[in-house]
């Protein structure tokens, strides 16, 4: 099987690998600490978790705080699973070259 078909299409936009990035490492974020650790606006942040979330890939949580509106992203088990074979994959065609 050739490396590159581990290669995740979901996972190739910057946003997209910031916010899996974060998650991995954290239980879960909200929305302000994704947009200011990807430096990103919130129309990038909005529509790349909602394509993360529609491959179910993370989940979202919306809540209030106080009277202020929070959406927290957290990932699922399969996301967690196909970012890691992604990160392989990539991996591998850095050590092949």
């Amino acid at each position: 099987m050739s490396i590159i078909t581990n290669i995740n299409k979901a996972f190739d936009h910057r946003i997209r690998l910031g916010i899996m990035s974060i998650l991995m490492v954290n239980e879960f974020a909200d929305f302000n600490m994704l947009k200011e650790l990807l430096g990103a606006t919130d129309g990038n942040i909005a529509s790349h978790a909602k394509a993360l979330e529609k491959v179910e890939y993370i989940k979202v949580e919306k809540q209030f705080i106080g009277r202020k509106p929070n959406t927290r992203y957290s990932t699922t088990d399969l996301g967690r699973a196909e970012f890691k074979k992604h990160i392989n994959a990539l991996e591998k065609l850095i050590n092949k070259s």
